[in-house]
């Protein structure tokens, strides 16, 4: 991971109070290192720790941490973290994940998360993430080629040509227009329309409309939505990491 200057230094810097952080529930090993890794940065302030998915609105709204870190294997789908990106815009998601993919981040991140971390991330990217989060700043992913960027099959991904159908149906195109410009068989888009609903947890072409259009996102290809509260910085101001932590 680069950065600009340590974390701890440049909170000191900016910040007159702790950032506070609010912790899921994740297994006891994990959660006890995380709990270590914030207790170390005097710049930060646990407000929340072991959370259960199923209070973690409650918590942000009573405690409205600036940072939260999630764990990816109890979310129901990623949808999850557009709604709670949209429910809570005041606090920054961090997100982990056994192990994450280019294209699993992309689609995160165009959700409304500040990183995408591997459970396996040392320590100090951890802080930096959390710093940088708190600051709206975006971790981006480097374009790593890995196979495991196709989404698999049942995956919360769109593929891509479910990304390439989602913009024609925000956009009001019938079936049939839609078919006709992929070359593909109305069957087909019907068939793609409801992937595309019920990984972007919708039900409706009312609901899909409302979302925010797709924004490509550099180094990893074309991403379903886009977060209206937090732009992706320009190349020069980004931040970037690879998934096992390592510079």
């Amino acid at each position: 991971m680069q950065e600009d200057a340590p974390p701890a230094a440049e909170s000191k810097m900016h910040a007159s109070t702790p950032i506070t952080v609010a912790v899921a529930r994740f297994d006891d090993l994990l959660a006890h290192g995380l709990r270590r890794v914030i207790e170390s940065d005097v710049n930060l302030e646990l407000v929340a720790d072991g959370v259960g998915h199923d209070r973690i609105g409650v918590v942000l709204r009573a405690r409205s941490p600036r940072v939260v870190i999630l764990d990816v294997d109890a979310l129901r789908n990623l949808a999850e973290v557009r709604q709670l990106s949209q429910q809570h815009p005041d606090t920054r998601l961090v997100v982990l994940a056994s192990k994450p993919t280019t294209a699993e981040c992309a689609q995160v991140l165009a959700f409304g998360a500040s990183a995408y971390l591997g459970r396996d991330t040392q320590g100090r990217d951890v802080l930096t993430a959390i710093h940088l989060a708190s600051r709206g700043i975006q971790l981006t992913p480097r374009d790593t080629g890995e196979s495991s960027a196709r989404p698999s099959p049942g995956s919360q991904l769109l593929t891509q040509r479910e990304a390439e159908v989602l913009p024609m149906l925000q956009q009001g195109g019938s079936n049939a227009q839609i078919a006709n410009a992929l070359h593909i068989s109305v069957e087909t888009v019907r068939t793609h329309a409801s992937n595309i609903y019920r990984k972007l947890g919708v039900s409706s072409r009312r609901e899909l409309s409302s979302l925010p259009p797709p924004t490509p996102t550099a180094d990893a290809g074309p991403t379903p939505a886009h977060s209206p509260r937090r732009q992706v910085r320009p190349a020069r101001d980004r931040q970037r990491w690879s998934s096992s932590g390592r510079r």
